[in-house]
């Protein structure tokens, strides 16, 4: 698959998940599409700036640096197969 179409699959999943609900996901897999999502987008996190001023920050940083080893591309990726899953699961 090309870049252009991995980058046109993961926007389309990115509009799939701005429509659910934070409620209708487990938290651990929030926090699994949080840390796609931002090593998709923004790259590997800045370990020397991490702010972490309340938990729920600190949980969320915490699965950005646990894939931290993932290209934005494998991000992407797996990012759009968490999606296309939790959609799957509810048909």
């Amino acid at each position: 698959m090309s870049e252009k179409e991995l980058d046109i699959r993961f926007r389309e999943a990115v509009e799939i998940a701005s429509k659910m609900t934070q409620s209708s996901l487990p938290q651990d897999v929030q926090l699994r599409l949080y840390a796609y999502y931002k090593q998709a987008s923004f790259g590997t996190i800045e370990t020397n700036y991490i702010p972490q001023v309340d938990l729920r920050n600190a949980f969320k940083t915490n699965a950005w640096m646990q894939i931290s080893h993932l290209t934005s591309d494998e991000a992407k990726e797996l990012y759009i197969e968490a999606i296309n899953a939790i959609v799957n699961e509810k048909k």
